[in-house]
């Protein structure tokens, strides 16, 4: 009896340290098992029929189990009753029949209009054009020069418990996808390697990312805000190292940066006909390596044996320069773990990472790659 109240007690104290645990409204958030009511209208409306469906069920089987267990109570064999013997009934299979189809209707009916609000993409303020990569997103704002990826940006060192983890842990990127609030946004989302899917659950946007095929979605945030989501959907090792950021700002803030995005591409363009000095390019490669390269090659270039090939003293580091340019901007035909590239990264940032591998790790080819030498190669292909 002792080892008895020995366990109940220890369940009752694991489960009050449970509760206190959970009252931290974050860790509420993370271990809910419902889902989120959401910031768009939509998300609202699709929560509100959630609860409501799951409450007539709730009703449903309250009644269906209380009629069962009180007749079998009631009507149980030590009292003396006999099992009813009877074959079809006219007005049972009516009853049972009836009222399921009266259920399935009144619940159809907010259903479908839930479904037709969320498939409903017409008459949009902006169109956004999203790619999934491997691990990585593309946004386009289309009608304007500006386009950039967006990536992890959680440091290496969290994500090795050499550090202690942000509270923001793997759902941080360098860039954001920056939309006005109030305006109604088309998602146009697609895929250029394997099956992604762009997921923000307060924006109630759930949409796969399949190669050569396009999803649309839409979106209108009332409210200012961050609202931080993940690829939903397992492609490949780094999956979970793939979230995504929607910075929702007022339309004269999203102006401003639009703007600002748009002068930077100008300007990169520009760029791409300089010619750069050895030094530049170095030291603009490592920064691009340390972001692009090194979570496979290694910071010291060593790369993971067996995995992730060397950069020092490789042969495609040391080697012709139209082979490295060939792997950097086309990827790996033999190792699809070798991305392309080509469309990833300016034509400058090409350069200077080309430039800094072919020099760097003890390398010391000596080569200097300009971005006018990645446009010719890329004009011949």
């Amino acid at each position: 009896m002792l080892k008895g109240f020995d366990r109940l007690f220890a369940l009752l104290a694991t489960s009050l340290s449970a509760q206190a645990v959970l009252a931290n409204e974050q860790d509420v958030e993370r271990w809910g098992v419902n889902m989120p009511q959401g910031v768009t209208e939509v998300a609202q409306t699709t929560y509100e029929l959630h609860m409501l469906i799951f409450w007539i069920c709730v009703a449903i089987g309250a009644l269906v189990f209380s009629i069962m267990f009180y007749s079998m109570w009631r009507h149980r064999k030590s009292k003396g009753y006999q099992a009813a013997q009877f074959h079809e009934s006219t007005v049972v299979e009516l009853v049972w029949t009836i009222i399921p189809t009266v259920i399935l209707i009144l619940m159809a009916i907010p259903a479908t209009k839930t479904l037709y609000d969320i498939y409903d993409t017409e008459e949009e303020d902006l169109n956004i054009v999203i790619t999934g990569y491997q691990w990585k997103w593309k946004y386009e704002y289309r009608g304007t020069d500006v386009s950039f990826f967006s990536s992890l940006s959680t440091p290496k060192a969290q994500i090795d418990n050499l550090q202690p983890k942000g509270a923001n842990y793997l759902l941080e990127v360098d860039e954001p996808l920056v939309v006005p609030i109030k305006k109604k946004i088309r998602f146009l989302i697609t895929a250029n390697d394997v099956i992604h899917a762009w997921w923000v659950p307060d924006l109630a946007v759930k949409k796969d990312a399949i190669p050569g095929f396009i999803n649309d979605a839409w979106t209108r945030i009332e409210e200012p805000g961050i609202y931080r989501g993940q690829c939903a959907e397992l492609c490949g090792k780094d999956h979970g190292f793939m979230p995504i950021v929607v910075k929702a700002v007022p339309q004269a803030e999203y102006d401003a940066w639009l703007s600002s995005r748009a002068a930077e591409a100008i300007k990169m363009r520009e760029l791409t006909a300089k010619t750069f000095t050895f030094e530049e390019l170095f030291a603009q490669g490592e920064k691009v390596y340390t972001r692009t390269c090194a979570a496979c090659h290694q910071p010291n270039g060593q790369g993971v044996p067996g995995v992730f090939p060397a950069i020092a003293g490789s042969k495609i580091a040391t080697g012709p320069l139209n082979g490295h340019l060939d792997i950097v901007i086309d990827g790996s035909t033999v190792n699809p773990a070798m991305q392309a590239f080509g469309e990833q990264l300016s034509e400058v940032d090409l350069a200077a990472v080309i430039t800094y591998q072919r020099n760097a790790f003890g390398n010391e080819m000596g080569d200097t790659v300009q971005p006018v030498d990645i446009l010719n190669f890329k004009n011949k292909q």
